[in-house]
C-alpha cells in the first residue's frame, strides 16, 4: 500500500534518495568522490558525510542527549559502502526518534551562547529537506563527472518505484 502520511513519506524519500546517491558513488574512483567542486561542501564525500552528520546532530537532539562527534567535522573518510552502512542506522535512529514524542513537543539546542527551541515536527521537516537541498548539488557534481544517467532522487521518482 502506498505510502500517504507526509512524515512518513518525508522519512522514507529521504533514506532513499540519499542511498541512490551513494549507490552512485560506489561506481566512481576515490579521485572522483573527493574531486573538489564549488558547490554543496566541495565533494561528494564532504556533502553526503555531512547529509548524514546533520541527521545524526538533529538525531542527539530529539533524544535529549549530549550531541556526538560529528564525522564531518573530524576529518573522518568514508567510502560510499561505509557510508551507506551510517545512512541505514543514522535513519532508522532519526525515525524512531520522529516517531517517539508528539510532532508539536518543543526541544531546545544552545549553541553559541543562544538557546534555540523547535518542535520536533519542524526538526524532522527541516533533515529531510536538508537532505534534498544537499542531493540536488551531489546531482549536479555527478552530472559534471559525466555521470549518466542520473540516480532517481525525486519524489515523484520515489513514487513510481514503490
Amino acid at each position: 500500500m502506498p505510502l500517504s502520511e507526509p512524515i512518513e513519506i518525508l522519512l522514507t524519500h529521504d533514506r532513499w534518495a540519499t542511498r541512490h546517491i551513494l549507490q552512485a558513488c560506489e561506481k566512481l574512483s576515490s579521485e572522483q568522490f573527493h574531486q573538489r567542486f564549488e558547490m554543496g561542501r566541495g565533494s561528494l564525500h564532504d556533502t553526503t558525510i555531512h547529509i548524514i552528520s546533520a541527521m545524526r546532530g538533529w538525531a542527539d537532539l530529539l533524544a535529549g542527549r549530549s550531541p556526538r562527534p560529528r564525522p564531518d567535522q573530524d576529518g573522518t573518510q568514508l567510502t560510499p559502502a561505509e557510508l551507506l552502512k551510517l545512512l541505514d542506522e543514522s535513519a532508522d535512529e532519526f525515525a524512531k526518534l520522529v516517531h517517539s514524542h508528539p510532532f508539536s513537543e518543543i526541544v531546545s539546542r544552545a549553541r553559541d551562547g543562544k538557546t534555540y527551541s523547535f518542535t520536533r515536527g519542524a526538526v524532522a521537516t527541516h533533515v529531510t529537506t536538508h537532505g534534498m537541498h544537499h542531493r540536488a548539488q551531489c546531482l549536479n557534481m555527478l552530472r559534471k563527472l559525466g555521470v549518466t544517467p542520473l540516480p532517481a532522487s525525486s519524489v515523484m521518482e520515489w513514487t513510481f518505484t514503490e
